[in-house]
């Protein structure tokens, strides 16, 4: 919300080539209590005082000798990095109002001056205008936290991912439909499926090959359709020529920031002959 403490301390620019009409709106707005009031008489100032003071308000004449209103505000959207063009024309000619507001300005004070209408019109245009710039920077702030947050997730992801690879023999993805992504170390060597088919036929869930242990292949699909890690999961393969050879998987399931499922990711290593080989060093 905005207070009536920030309106009072907004900034504005009268800019009318009539001194009368100068010194009615500089009274008004300061009998109103604001205290931030700048005028001048030369619509070719406007562009240079808007750009280093970067008004909330600017009470903008259309009828001025050599630059009129409507040349005014062309040149503050040319110019301007704000999308926001903060003007209230005011005018006596009744078919320059749609005209104006087509311009880009927000409203419009009519002459001669109806002082309650004035500051009505004012407050009401100064209101808008502080919450836009309210949102307009919390939006930049989280939009930086976005991109800070994102930066921090790619690090983690990396350092996890290396982490992994290193305490394990391969390291897998798989996207929401449970088809490999990624993959890395000796896949081909240890499940015996070749790398090149991964993305569009394999998953860990579903291996081919032939010796593969029917009730563990299924334990593991079951763990995966109900969306559960699981952690040191072994099964078993049996080659052609009769030997065994023993795997051991761990994996999670991966959701985005809506809470929506899009796949595994986990690590994996092969058992076979680690564990006699240790014995006997014992």
């Amino acid at each position: 919300m905005i207070t009536e403490s920030e309106i009072r301390n907004a900034s504005i620019l009268i800019v009318d080539d009539q001194e009368s009409n100068v010194s009615l709106l500089e009274q008004l707005l300061r009998e109103s209590g604001y205290t931030t009031v700048r005028s001048t008489m030369n619509p070719k100032e406007v562009y240079d005082l808007h750009r280093k003071h970067h008004y909330d308000l600017i009470l903008l004449d259309l009828q001025m000798p050599d630059m009129d209103g409507f040349q005014v505000m062309d040149a503050l959207k040319i110019n301007s990095d704000d999308a926001y063009l903060p003007v209230l024309v005011l005018t006596a000619q009744p078919n320059h109002k749609l005209r104006a507001l087509q311009a880009g300005a927000k409203d419009f004070i009519s002459k001669p001056f109806d002082l309650v209408e004035v500051k009505t019109r004012i407050h009401n245009m100064l209101e808008v205008r502080l919450l836009y710039k309210k949102l307009n920077n919390y939006n930049k702030v989280l939009e930086q936290t976005v991109l800070e947050r994102t930066a921090e997730l790619r690090d983690s992801e990396a350092r996890y991912r290396s982490l992994t690879e290193l305490a394990s023999d391969w390291y897998w993805e798989q996207d929401e439909n449970m088809k490999f992504t990624k993959v890395s170390g000796p896949v081909r060597e240890m499940l015996g499926i070749q790398i090149e088919t991964l993305p569009e036929e394999s998953n860990i869930s579903d291996i081919q090959p032939k010796g593969w242990n029917e009730v563990e292949r299924k334990m593991l699909q079951a763990t995966i359709a109900a969306r559960q890690p699981f952690l040191d999961f072994v099964f078993h393969r049996t080659n052609t020529d009769g030997s065994q050879r023993s795997f051991q998987v761990s994996g999670e399931p991966m959701f985005d920031g809506h809470c929506r499922f899009i796949g595994y990711r986990g690590i994996g290593v092969e058992l076979t002959g680690k564990y006699s080989s240790q014995d006997g060093n014992h």
